[in-house]
């Protein structure tokens, strides 16, 4: 079926609140739209097991935070991979590809996870740029994958809805890790389709480094609870995160660490075990207590992903020559934790699949919360360590904030962030803490949701606050010449 491209009338069409882009989806409408209109229509989302109606997006009705104010489209590309679309009334005539976080952990595409997304970040509808943004074409671990069907939506765009004037990559969380690899693998050319990018709260550490702290709490929590696995269960080493046929859910997994450290419970109502076990694990891994559970469940289930479906198998994770210090008893803790050494192989999978050489060509902004207790911020020293290993430092731009979550910053910041970024590509000048931080009133004028910068702050080196292993001291994880080299052997990274 042939679909009509706008060109540059229809272009002006959108941005002068015409009915350019309404015209021609009536006739896809039927089946997909019929399945995600009522997800899109509330703030709550949910799946569907029906299967789209091929044939390109579908116009559906936005998410409240929209309606009125954009043209929304969901779709699955050849792929597999749904993804959502919003064009605002008021275009600006560029597009920003969103990159989502996760990994989600489900079989499939969800075709949720693209409509949540578009109603988390509607602020840069709000903000007069197209958004579009893809599920991915599976659940699980895969970076370069996640970067592939961001690109594949990128290009449905343009043959959909023709060539944004700039197209930037947002990407929050694992999300930050993944439009990382689209600056490096889409867009390191100079006349490549990308024009900046947008990292926010980003795990710039990359899969060989970035999840170490998580693979000490693994052992570290088990040296202390023995829960999990508990002694009369079979055993498995603990890199696997989780024995691939357990059928331990996240309600168990909360059981077990409830039942050793009390962590959800009063602390007057804690044993003295309890306390002096929970207080443990947080000295010696830097772990913050309520994020506590959702890092143990990623060094379970994310690592069972990872190792089992991702790899092969394979380990990928070390803890040998780590000195684990901040207990009541070091000695003992260091004579009694599961060693374990990663098997080569398996560490370039990971690595070429998930580090980042630092070889980026376009502007690349980053906003971070400086209490993070997820991506910690010592994950920005890393990215900038491997942009000056690369010698591309000058296109990196950190600010960070005086905020303390990780799922989400200020509306005022990310509305501020896109428009420096925005201004840096047009014209070349490049923002600095300080006029980020001054910048960022007239937005919160508009959404009122509060600017926190920091322009002072400066993060310590990622060894700091995480345990480094022999040989990681040096950044990029992943050189360019060993991504090159690596990219020649077959099979190598994880499959799509």
């Amino acid at each position: 079926m042939d679909r009509p491209r706008l060109g540059t009338s229809g272009i002006r069409d959108i941005r002068n609140g015409a009915k350019g882009f309404r015209r021609h989806r009536a006739a896809l409408a039927a089946g997909l739209a019929g399945i995600l209109v009522g997800t899109l229509a509330g703030p709550t989302s949910a799946t569907s097991s029906a299967s789209p109606t091929a044939g390109g997006p579908a116009s559906v009705e936005c998410p409240t935070t929209l309606i009125g104010k954009a043209t929304c489209y969901t779709g699955q590309d050849s792929n597999g991979a749904y993804y959502a679309i919003a064009v605002p009334k008021n275009w600006n005539g560029s597009l920003v590809m969103h990159a989502h976080g996760g990994p989600d952990l489900g079989a499939g595409s969800d075709p949720a996870r693209s409509i949540g997304d578009l109603e988390r970040w509607s602020v840069m509808v709000d903000e007069g740029y197209a958004w579009a943004g893809s599920s991915y074409r599976r659940g699980g671990y895969g970076t370069r994958m996640a970067a592939a069907d961001t690109e594949n939506l990128r290009r449905l765009f343009v043959e959909e809805f023709d060539r944004p004037r700039r197209t930037y990559v947002h990407g929050q969380s694992w999300g930050g890790n993944v439009a990382a690899k689209v600056v490096e693998t889409y867009g390191a050319k100079k006349h490549g389709p990308y024009d900046g990018a947008l990292l926010t709260n980003g795990v710039l550490g990359g899969g060989s480094r970035g999840y170490d702290y998580r693979v000490d709490l693994r052992v570290v929590y088990q040296y202390y609870c023995q829960n999990h696995p508990r002694p009369t269960e079979p055993r498995y080493p603990l890199w696997e995160g989780l024995r691939a046929t357990s059928t331990m859910t996240s309600a168990g997994l909360r059981a077990r660490l409830e039942e050793c450290t009390g962590f959800a419970s009063p602390a007057e109502e804690r044993t003295a075990l309890q306390q002096r076990n929970l207080d443990d694990i947080l000295a010696v891994t830097g772990i913050p207590e309520r994020t506590l559970e959702s890092h143990l469940r990623f060094a379970t289930f994310t690592f069972r992903d990872i190792v089992h479906n991702r790899l092969g198998g394979r380990n990928p994770f070390s803890n040998k020559g780590v000195r684990y210090s901040g207990s009541h008893d070091d000695k003992a803790l260091n004579e009694g934790v599961e060693r374990f050494s990663a098997d080569p192989t398996a560490v370039r999978d990971l690595s070429y699949d998930s580090d980042l050489t630092g070889k980026v060509g376009i502007p690349v902004l980053t906003l971070h919360a400086i209490d993070d207790p997820t991506a910690f911020v010592e994950h920005e020293a890393a990215y900038r360590d491997s942009l000056r290993g690369a010698h591309r430092d000058k296109k990196l731009v950190q600010s960070f904030t005086r905020e303390s979550e990780h799922s989400g910053l200020s509306n005022s910041e990310y509305a501020n962030s896109i428009s420096a970024l925005n201004t840096w590509v047009r014209t070349g000048k490049k923002p600095t803490p300080k006029s980020l931080a001054a910048s960022c009133g007239a937005f919160d004028k508009k959404y009122g949701t509060g600017c926190f910068y920091d322009p002072g702050f400066y993060p310590r080196s990622y060894a700091t606050r995480v345990n480094p292993r022999p040989g990681g001291l040096r950044w990029p994880a992943m050189t360019s010449a060993q991504e090159k080299s690596w990219s020649r052997i077959n099979g190598v990274g994880i499959t799509p």
